[in-house]
């Protein structure tokens, strides 16, 4: 996971991707992103009113865990989607450690957001 920690920290702090930004950060295409959309359940994009796809970070942490053991550690389609279901039932029930750093982060934000307003 060496190479992922590189990635994660390159991750830009704000609450929404759109689909070409996660398309730089991540290097997959965006064809490959809507698919995964439809294979992976851990890639859950949001939409915004006009249907675009809003990526939180931690959709972009999961696509990146969904790159590595796809292209570097050679898993199958199949072999990755066990895999994350092995990590989600081992996983304590309930909010996750990345779902509450997102939480955090969209907070953080909203904060920043609200204090430039009453400035």
């Amino acid at each position: 996971m060496g190479g992922s920690n590189l990635e994660l920290s390159n991750i830009p702090d704000k609450v929404y991707f759109k689909i070409g930004e996660v398309c730089q950060l991540t290097g997959i295409k965006a064809h490959t992103l809507r698919y995964w959309e439809s294979e992976f359940s851990i890639i859950k994009p949001r939409r915004a009113g006009s249907q675009q796809r809003l990526y939180r970070r931690i959709d972009v942490e999961n696509i990146l865990q969904v790159k590595r053991m796809l292209h570097d550690d050679g898993m199958t389609l199949a072999g990755t989607r066990k895999a994350l279901a092995r990590q989600a039932k081992s996983a304590n029930k309930g909010t996750s450690v990345s779902e509450e750093i997102q939480l955090l982060y969209e907070i953080k934000n909203q904060l920043l957001t609200l204090k430039r307003i009453l400035k």
